[in-house]
């Protein structure tokens, strides 16, 4: 997929997520999920869709997610997931909706700039999918447009990559073999963009949500065993980043990344610590 120029004030995102980062996802949804499903659960859980509630899934990717609150708000429910990636929305549409679940419904938009509808969903979720807006202001307004008075928003993003050992550990391993690595920008989107609880606040603030609520939540995430937690490792995050950059460095680097799994391999598998900000908050529908 190749995009004009400034086609969308979220092109670099478009680009990113049709022809590098999304297709690595297509390929390995089911090990992803079962990588992170343990942090969007607790989002999940809190935000408590009801049955027969309309919700709107932002970010949805492989429609994991979205067949999950299907399951929870039942018939009388419906579920609308929307991403930017085609290649993870392909995976999405093949998906069977959940036996008793409500309906799904799949569409390709930007939630910063899509019309989502007036007032339709009684909550907005999103694990890991807001983080790469352009403008998250103006993004959370449509978001919090989309929603009926009252209506709740909740979603689960990555803290610092410093609290993120299964992250940053093994980048760290893997440095020595890499060219460079330019420093991150704190404030551009990308993974890490809300990893400041302060950042966060304000943002949601300036979109005019009230009851904002932001709580550090902290598991041991893992894939399987060490073999296939290495091969999923050298393709996700800022180190698959990297290789994908760098592609000749892989084999040279991938026995000292083997070498940090292996300190977190227990009986159930590699497990490795997360840290995510769970965020909740509401539509007071003045504005």
């Amino acid at each position: 997929m190749t995009l004009p120029p400034n086609a969308s004030p979220n092109a670099a995102q478009l680009e990113y997520w049709n022809n590098s980062a999304g297709p690595t996802w297509a390929r390995h949804h089911d090990q992803l999920d079962r990588h992170i499903a343990p942090l969007g659960a607790e989002c999940l859980r809190r935000l408590a869709p009801a049955p027969g509630e309309q919700v709107l899934d932002v970010g949805c990717g492989c429609g994991h997610t979205t067949s999950d609150i299907a399951e929870r708000v039942g018939v009388a429910g419906g579920v609308v997931g929307v991403d930017i990636s085609v290649p993870m929305l392909e995976v999405a549409r093949a998906r069977s909706a959940p036996r008793a679940g409500g309906r799904m419904e799949f569409r390709e938009a930007d939630a910063q700039t899509a019309d989502l509808g007036q007032g339709r969903f009684d909550a907005a979720y999103s694990r890991f999918g807001v983080m790469f807006f352009a403008d998250p202001v103006a993004a959370f307004g449509n978001i919090r447009k989309a929603l009926t008075v009252g209506g709740r928003l909740g979603f689960v993003c990555w803290r610092p990559l410093a609290a993120n050992p299964w992250l940053s550990e093994p980048l760290e391993a893997a440095r020595p073999f890499l060219p460079p690595l330019p420093p991150p920008d704190p404030l551009a989107p990308g993974p890490f963009a809300f990893a400041d609880e302060r950042r966060v606040r304000a943002i949601l603030d300036d979109a005019h949500f009230a009851d904002v609520d932001v709580r550090g939540f902290d598991a041991e995430i893992g894939v399987g065993g060490l073999a296939e937690s290495l091969a999923l490792t050298l393709q996700v995050g800022p180190l698959g980043a990297a290789l994908r950059e760098n592609p000749s460095c892989k084999d040279v680097l991938a026995e000292p990344v083997r070498a940090v799994l292996s300190r977190y391999l227990t009986p159930r598998g590699v497990l490795m610590p997360a840290a995510v900000w769970i965020v909740l908050a509401r539509n007071p529908g003045s504005r």
